[in-house]
């Protein structure tokens, strides 16, 4: 039987979303890698870090390039992390999910600006956590253009309703960065008076004012409370299986990336219905 031309539309339109978004993984790596070193992540073209030697086009191919090589450099013999491969299909995949996400933060915003938006907010978010889990460390540079872009694309989204909506939702949006800026950087402070060393790093006030910027008050709460509630289970899961000591810290804003990703892509009333339903069996 052969495919209907709404069909075939329908599966062209994710498959190329999903090709275009691995080609963009394959460059997020590429940044979580070089950025802590204080590299170009334009030049040189990507090689292997051990041997120096230069990738050919096909060995550069997303997923297909590191299932080729099967995980090794083809010069050295290196080992290649499989965290390439599994980077590239995330980013894939939440491309794709992009596509039929219900982000609510940016009001009743044209469809392609909402898809274009989700799209930078997950390209931005992914080097971000990567970096946090190799270095305990959030750069301040990729925060502070990510709130800018956050606030920027907020102002777009408003200015295509109307000027008034534009006002409301760039007041509401600075005013979640804010808060969620001076809020962290309290609690660190409190903590470190209590304690003798803060509980969270500055790089988490910078990411939550970063979330704040692009999900406005209401969503930044949700992404920092499925945040806590993620951190919580996976730390004491880890305390529980010895692979996290007493006193090791580990990194809180990949928890924050996954709460803010989780409010864009399934929508502020969604994970509202979802507390009121868990409140409700209490």
């Amino acid at each position: 039987m052969p495919v209907q031309p709404d069909t075939a539309a329908n599966l062209l339109m994710p498959l190329l979303v999903a090709l275009v978004g691995a080609c963009v993984g394959s460059f997020l790596n590429v940044v979580a890698w070089r950025l802590p070193r204080r590299e170009s992540v334009v030049l040189p073209a990507s090689h292997c870090p051990r041997c120096g030697v230069h990738l050919a086009w096909h060995q550069n191919l997303p997923v297909l390039g590191w299932l080729l090589l099967r995980g090794r450099c083809g010069h050295c013999r290196g080992p290649i992390s499989p965290r390439y491969p599994l980077v590239e299909l995330l980013c894939a995949g939440l491309w794709v999910a992009a596509l039929q996400a219900s982000p609510t933060a940016l009001g009743d915003a044209p469809s392609w600006l909402l898809i274009g938006a989700g799209w930078l907010l997950i390209s931005w978010l992914l080097p971000l956590l990567l970096i946090d889990c190799d270095h305990l460390w959030l750069p301040e540079p990729l925060c502070r253009w990510g709130l800018l872009l956050g606030l920027a694309v907020t102002l777009a989204a408003g200015l295509s309703q109307s000027g008034e909506i534009a006002r409301a939702l760039l007041f509401n949006h600075l005013l979640a960065a804010c808060l969620g800026l001076l809020a962290f950087e309290g609690l660190s402070a409190l903590a470190e008076r209590l304690m003798g060393k803060p509980a969270l790093g500055l790089g988490d006030a910078k990411l939550t004012a970063l979330l704040g910027a692009w999900l406005g008050l209401t969503g930044m709460g949700l992404a920092v409370t499925l945040a806590v509630f993620s951190g919580a289970v996976v730390g004491l899961l880890g305390r529980l299986s010895g692979r996290l000591q007493p006193a090791q810290p580990f990194p809180f804003g990949p928890f924050l990336a996954f709460g803010g990703l989780a409010v864009w892509l399934a929508g502020e009333g969604w994970w509202l219905q979802q507390w009121s339903r868990w409140g409700a069996t209490l």
